[in-house]
């Protein structure tokens, strides 16, 4: 089996590093990930932004690293167009990420993106985190039961055009881990989400997670004010105990399945009923 690996947190991530450990068993991976971290970045892809640089780290039995200075998306895009022809990947893996993936919080992250990008080339596709920003967590649950999950996902996961299946497991070691379960994404929403810039926070906070490379930017130019995202959750879903947030809280690892086309059919239908369709 050809597994393409990837992530949103950059190649030399803890998270990515289990990963291809965890999938060494089951086939030939090759990993494009990204140079820096790109945590944020959902599908947004590198169009017009001047060359693109990627770079054959090493290869060694059965793995192959690579990196690409550019987005998740970009990255696997990078894989299936100049690294595996004229074949593709038979299955693409995008994590395990510094933090979970949760709620409608799917929406911005890159990991999902990555995957996201899988499911678009017709790929199957699996999204996993922990939610932990330690660098250096402990990813023993992930270590232990995520193996089992791939293998029924190969198995038994949808056929379908466009499924992403987007795996979670709570911060803590493997003897924490209370089950699995099926969920569906928490509505999630954020209130004071941009916090004036404060260096000592957002070093603590960001390169914490990130590393030192994270946050260089250029000094301020004349008239900027700078802000930073920050922000409190606020969970619409609090009461729904299938709530992947609310599963995740109580020790739980979930499953949430996502289809790539969002079409709603029922509204379709109700607007054509509505007399939205007219000819000329």
């Amino acid at each position: 089996m050809r597994i393409l690996v990837t992530n949103d947190d950059g190649f030399t991530a803890k998270g990515i590093k289990t990963l291809v450990n965890i999938l060494k068993p089951y086939g030939q991976i090759t990993v494009v990930a990204p140079k820096r971290m790109q945590s944020g970045m959902s599908m947004a892809v590198n169009l017009g932004q001047g060359p693109i640089a990627t770079k054959k780290i090493c290869a060694e039995e059965g793995v192959e690293w690579w990196y690409v200075d550019g987005t998740p998306s970009s990255c696997v895009k990078f894989g299936i167009d100049n690294i595996f022809p004229p074949s593709k990947p038979d299955v693409v893996v995008s994590g395990i990420n510094h933090g979970g993936n949760y709620g409608t919080a799917y929406l911005y992250s890159g990991t999902i993106g990555a995957a996201c990008e899988a499911a678009l080339a017709s790929i199957p596709t699996v999204a996993v985190s922990l939610d932990a920003f330690d660098p250096d967590a402990d990813f023993s649950a992930v270590e232990t039961f995520f193996p089992a999950i791939f293998e029924k996902i190969l198995k038994e996961g949808s056929k379908e055009f466009g499924m992403v299946y987007n795996v979670n497991f709570p911060k803590g070691p493997a003897s924490s881990l209370k089950g699995i379960r099926i969920a569906k994404e928490a509505l999630l929403r954020w209130k004071n989400e941009f916090i004036p810039y404060d260096d000592e926070l957002f070093h603590k906070v960001v390169r914490e997670k990130f590393g030192s490379e994270a946050g260089k930017f250029p000094e301020a130019e004349e008239g900027e004010v700078r802000f930073m995202m920050a922000g409190d959750i606020v969970n619409d879903s609090a009461d729904d105990p299938e709530a992947d947030i609310n599963l995740l809280a109580k020790g739980f690892a979930t499953i949430s399945c996502h289809r790539l086309l969002s079409h709603d059919l029922e509204e379709n239908t109700r607007l054509k009923g509505l007399g939205f369709e007219t000819d000329f």
